[in-house]
């Protein structure tokens, strides 16, 4: 019976000790575990990437503002309603389709009279009535041309002024994408050539950030911080920045 007895202790104390050092087996794997992704955590690189793609222009815009001054109010807006008739016809004859042509609503201003000194007085002498008018088009070609041909409303006796004519792609979120996508894979490219000296390798992509996007002239080399818009070119480049960090092993 003793000799059973002592059996059992040295059974339990090899089963113990089996097990002591299983647990300081896993520890260590998971203390190994735990600083190795810690480690690779900590290395990793951050890198800035761009891409950049030439658009055309599909979209126009043409702004303009007619106004009159009158002693009568009434007889003001007669005289618009005259100018807005003639401006309307001088667009549709060059092509502008109806649904392209945008009135705003009319602006009146009394004026008073002043006194020698300069003063203004109580007294109304006459007023003065504005509209706006604004053309979206398509046509890039066809807006282009109207901009250019307001001389002969003016010869109508229309007192109009008008704002160089806006180019627009339409677009813009379809083109973000895009670029964004280029200028990820840019940053990633940047990357594995950084650490390819040191015989790394890129491994996942722990955070990204876009960066400046602008629309800018074709050839334009202007950079800004807050982003550029370029209204004014019909060839326009599009500019996209993106930060990225990557794991390195």
């Amino acid at each position: 019976m003793k000799d059973i007895s002592e059996l059992k202790d040295y059974q339990t104390a090899v089963l113990g000790l089996l097990i002591a050092i299983g647990i300081v087996l896993s520890t260590f794997i998971f203390t190994r575990a735990m600083i190795n992704f810690q480690k690779l955590q900590t290395q990793a690189i951050t890198v800035t990437g761009s891409a950049s793609q030439k658009v055309t222009s599909d979209l126009a815009t043409w702004n303009a503002t007619f106004e009159t001054r009158n002693s009568n109010i009434k007889s003001g807006y007669a005289k618009l309603a005259s100018d807005s008739n003639t401006i309307k016809t001088f667009l549709r004859e060059n092509g502008i389709k109806e649904d392209e042509i945008h009135f705003s609503p009319v602006n009146s201003y009394a004026m008073y009279k002043r006194t020698n000194n300069g003063y203004e007085t109580n007294f109304i002498e006459g007023y003065r009535l504005s509209q706006n008018i604004s053309v979206t088009s398509k046509d890039i070609e066809k807006i282009t041309d109207i901009s250019k041909s307001v001389a002969s409303l003016i010869e109508k006796d229309v007192e109009l002024s008008h704002n160089n004519v806006q180019y627009f792609v339409s677009n813009p979120d379809d083109l973000k994408v895009a670029v964004l996508a280029e200028a990820t894979k840019n940053a990633k490219k940047r990357a594995e050539s950084m650490v390819k000296s040191t015989n790394g390798r890129i491994g996942v992509m722990n955070s990204a950030k876009m960066g400046v996007f602008q629309i800018v002239p074709e050839n334009s080399t202007e950079v800004s911080d807050y982003g550029i818009n370029d209204t004014q070119s019909i060839e326009k480049k599009v500019i996209a920045v993106v930060n990225a960090t990557f794991t390195v092993k």
